[in-house]
């Protein structure tokens, strides 16, 4: 370390330690992080999301380990970002320059830290399931991005490194102020008489939250090297942060934290998207640190708030986030998605009569219908067109991503696109063509699928289910031994590939059908009753 760079440490620790950070000074809470450290042997895993919190943590982290002798920085500290390749641009931009600043000011510091990002696999992308399996958009009740986008590729990771040291130390930035629930679920695990909590789904892995008691106020002070003053107005006592710098201060590691403070500055809500572990995280949707394409909340305030405060090329980013938002409602379900559900059944909706279910007549829907996620698509390809002049090397979706999805296009259990449309739409926009390789899968051309459409109708039979039987043939075709093919070719015809109202004509009827042979049996009981009373009343007379 430099002896300027040393110098402008010492000034923020002896600012800071003038201040209270819940009830403590800073000094207690490096020793306390120290002394956890030095406990054990057990690496740690900081859960960093660029956010305020997280990174107030890092920097806790940081300064504890700088405290430390060369020879005590006995054990590795991972510090691991989730990216779920739908995370704002403008956060991307700051977690990335983050990672970097950190890894690099470890290595001049010399001390044990790497920085490292994690993203879900391809195929769990939310693009591989919006576009390409036609998964709805998600919302409060079918909220599946989380478990593949975040979770699984974390917990891959922290799995990864149990595998290497036997246990893991998870550090993460929650408070109990900022989601009560999760503070429960800590609390709930918490080890007596120790700092950590047991990790709610994997073994082997611990929970230490150093700043749980810390209230907002405290963090800033710890990011920005200023304070709070009390000043009376004529509308009360108000808290005014006072500056003891003009917003450069720079972390331990280098980095400015004038970016963060410009993040959430003028925001409706000051939360963030935390590291998401489980699944008792709560909703990111409100927060300038989640996914630009969240739906789970009506309206994505933090991107409203950060275009109306200067970043209007974010516009259109919200414009495509509203569409999907819109295709949540029940009014609009039965026009975007399919009647029926990936695994080609039509699922009614019950009722409880009696304690009994009941089959009504309403169903629950299945997938984006396949010309809807072309629309989104192309939709989604004009939007990073037009979003490139401001970020040449944005991607909103990877070509990774755009294979995925032409391959469940090209497989849809319902509707198998014979067009073969994605590469079209991405050169109609773009004007070149991708490496795209033949899908041996799909052998058939757009004229072919044309004539089926045509010919189907008149007999009726659904052209959707002739086109599945077809590929299940070409598929099964070259083999030895075709085991189970007539079991396939089954499930496919007991499909419910007619239209919805079709279906629910036939349900009405078979229903109806049920109904009157139970009456009619009913009516030949009651008769047989009144026979056999008879019987007995001449038998015993």
């Amino acid at each position: 370390m430099t002896l300027a760079k040393q110098f402008e440490l010492d000034e923020y620790i002896d600012f800071i330690e003038q201040e209270d950070f819940a009830g403590k000074a800073l000094s207690e809470y490096v020793a306390n992080v120290q002394r956890v450290y030095l406990q054990d042997k057990r690496p740690w895993v900081i859960g960093y999301s660029g956010g305020k919190d997280s990174s107030a943590v890092m920097v806790l982290v940081y300064l504890a380990l700088l405290g430390l002798k060369p020879d005590e920085r006995h054990k590795h500290v991972f510090v691991v970002a989730s990216d779920t390749l739908v995370e704002t641009p403008i956060v991307v931009n700051h977690v990335n320059n983050s990672l970097e600043a950190i890894q690099k000011g470890a290595k001049r510091d010399n001390l044990p830290i790497t920085s490292h990002k994690v993203v879900p696999k391809t195929n769990d992308t939310f693009w591989a399931n919006l576009l390409g399996k036609g998964y709805p958009a998600p919302t409060r009740n079918f909220r599946w991005c989380t478990e593949r986008m975040k979770i699984d590729p974390v917990s891959s990771f922290i799995t990864d490194k149990i595998s290497q040291y036997d246990e893991v130390i998870v550090v993460l930035g929650s408070r109990s102020q900022e989601s009560a629930s999760r503070a429960q679920v800590i609390a709930k695990h918490k080890i007596d008489g120790s700092d950590l909590a047991k990790h709610t789904t994997l073994s082997n892995a611990f929970i230490y939250t150093p700043i749980d008691m810390w209230a907002v106020d405290d963090v800033w002070k710890i990011l920005r090297f200023c304070h709070l003053e009390q000043h009376d107005t004529p509308y009360g006592i108000k808290n005014k942060w006072f500056d003891k710098y003009d917003l450069e201060w720079e972390t331990p590691w280098g980095g400015k934290n004038l970016v963060l403070w410009n993040l959430y500055k003028d925001s409706s809500g000051q939360g963030e998207c935390p590291m998401v572990i489980d699944e008792t995280t709560p909703s990111c949707g409100n927060s300038r640190f989640g996914c630009w394409t969240c739906t789970v909340v009506t309206k994505d305030r933090a991107m409203e708030s950060l275009v109306q405060n200067g970043e209007t090329w974010m516009l259109p980013l919200l414009k495509f986030r509203n569409i999907l938002s819109r295709s949540t409602s029940p009014k609009l379900k039965k026009k975007y998605r399919n009647h029926i559900r990936r695994d080609g059944r039509l699922a009614f909706k019950t009722l409880r009569e009696d304690g009994e279910k009941i089959l009504t007549d309403d169903y629950t829907t299945g997938p984006y219908k396949l010309k809807y996620r072309k629309l989104a698509l192309k939709l989604l390809l004009k939007t990073q067109k037009k979003l490139s002049t401001y970020q040449k090397d944005l991607e909103l979706i990877t070509v990774p991503e755009l294979y995925a999805v032409r391959h469940e296009w090209l497989n849809d259990p319902n509707e198998p696109d014979w067009d073969d449309e994605l590469p079209v739409i991405f050169r109609g926009i773009f004007g070149f063509d991708l490496d795209w390789t033949v899908d041996d899968t799909n052998q058939f051309s757009q004229q072919e699928s044309a004539l089926l459409s045509e010919v189907a109708p008149h007999h009726d039979i659904s052209p959707q289910m002739l086109k599945k039987l077809i590929d299940l043939e070409v598929s099964m075709s070259g083999l030895t031994r075709r085991v189970g093919i007539f079991n396939k070719i089954g499930r496919l015809i007991q499909q419910d590939w007619e239209s919805a109202e079709a279906i629910i004509k036939e349900n009405k009827d078979t229903r109806q059908k049920q109904i009157d042979q139970s009456r009619e049996v009913q009516s030949l009981t009651e008769e047989l009753d009144m026979i056999n009373a008879s019987i007995e009343q001449e038998a015993s007379s």
